[in-house]
């Protein structure tokens, strides 16, 4: 696949004229833990006064996912206009037609996204992947977190999954609601209105068909000093493989923090079949092995970094729909670095020495798993 080429226009520089974030203005928090995340979210939801709109991947009608269901319920029940936009592919079988029917006599305005249809049925591929949470003109979330008892210490364990979301105010939250009404209605927003130094940017939009990976591929050949990425399915064209070996090769830090354990063992194959050549590069892999890795981070020298829903795979770059919150900011910066080093500490650095030494039932399995790459 090719980059398109208005990837390439006047905007592409836009970022670095950017001001940096000015906390005066935009506030943040960053999660990690899914209980203190989802408390967040349940509070702005139970404080809302005119909208709510949500859309996710995965929703599951769990214990976590029935204290959404009763909050949204509730919201409409009082006035505030709800919108609840799932995957039907991701959330299929995860939530009962009687609690769909308990939203819409609330309500709620449900919505199953990118249904499966007899006419168009290639386009049932391209998934919803979005994770967006937007409260009045007040909040709004975005980032890896699904909402499920998975995610929950307190209902899953010290097995839960990790995982990383921001909660932010500002100028910023306006253009979340416009997003998530542009999606709806089939409009691509072109992803170049800037808020107070940071951006909410879709892979795919009227500007740039695969925006997300040619802005990743900038920030990648401008790094000067360092490349941190945490991401769950690691399966890189060969563009992108590139881009990372030519910043180790010029000195650049580049580590790569991906799941020792994994939800989908054959992306894991997939990934492993691209670790030789990084590693010969001199990129540094580890594989975080304490809990299953669903976090999406990008972290370019110590300005630069984003979170949000794509992977570093096909499926992210090429084929679903994806949302990115992407800052200048040190604070930011910082905040996921810190996060990125303890993650290390739960993490077994893969060595090209070892790597070169593995069985050869693992040749199999990474020759399967890049096979299939671009279906993943």
């Amino acid at each position: 696949m090719t980059d398109n080429r208005a990837c390439h226009g006047e905007h592409a520089g836009t970022w670095d004229h950017a001001a940096e974030a000015s906390d005066g203005v935009l506030h943040h928090q960053i999660f990690t833990e899914g209980d203190t995340l989802f408390a967040a979210m349940l509070a702005d939801i139970d404080a809302a006064r005119r909208q709510i709109l949500l859309e996710t991947y995965i929703f599951r009608e769990d214990h976590i996912g029935g204290k959404f269901l009763s909050a949204l319920r509730r919201a409409a029940e009082r006035g505030v206009s709800v919108q609840m936009r799932i995957d039907a592919l991701g959330s299929k079988g995860l939530v009962s037609p009687a609690s769909i029917r308990a939203l819409g006599d609330s309500g709620v305005a449900f919505n199953w996204s990118r249904r499966w249809h007899w006419r168009h049925p290639l386009r049932y591929n391209r998934r919803n992947h979005r994770k967006l949470l937007v409260v009045d003109d007040r909040a709004a979330y975005v980032g890896g977190f699904n909402i499920g008892d998975e995610n929950s210490l307190t209902r899953f364990g010290a097995a839960r999954w990790r995982d990383t979301h921001i909660r932010l105010t500002g100028p910023i939250v306006r253009r979340a609601g416009l997003l998530f009404q542009d999606f709806a209605g089939g409009r691509r927003q072109s992803g170049e209105d800037w808020a107070d130094g940071t951006l909410l940017m879709p892979n795919y939009n009227r500007a740039c068909r695969y925006g997300l990976r040619s802005l990743l591929h900038r920030r990648f050949t401008t790094a000067r000093r360092r490349i941190w990425v945490t991401t769950p399915y690691f399966v890189p064209d060969r563009r992108t493989q590139r881009h990372l070996i030519a910043a180790a090769r010029r000195g650049v830090d580049v580590k790569l923090l991906l799941p020792g354990k994994s939800d989908v063992a054959i992306t894991r194959w997939a990934a492993r079949a691209s670790y030789y050549g990084l590693l010969q590069s001199g990129v540094k892999i580890y594989e975080y092995g304490a809990r299953v890795l669903h976090a999406k981070t990008v972290l370019i020298d110590e300005v630069w970094s984003t979170i949000g829903t794509a992977n570093l795979d096909y499926r992210s770059f090429f084929v679903n729909y994806e949302l990115n919150f992407i800052a200048r900011s040190n604070r930011i910066n910082d905040e996921l670095s810190a996060i990125f080093l303890n993650d290390l500490k739960g993490s077994v650095y893969i060595s090209a020495t070892s790597w070169s030494k593995r069985r050869y039932v693992s040749h199999v399995a990474e020759f399967i798993g890049w096979v299939a790459r671009r279906w993943l």
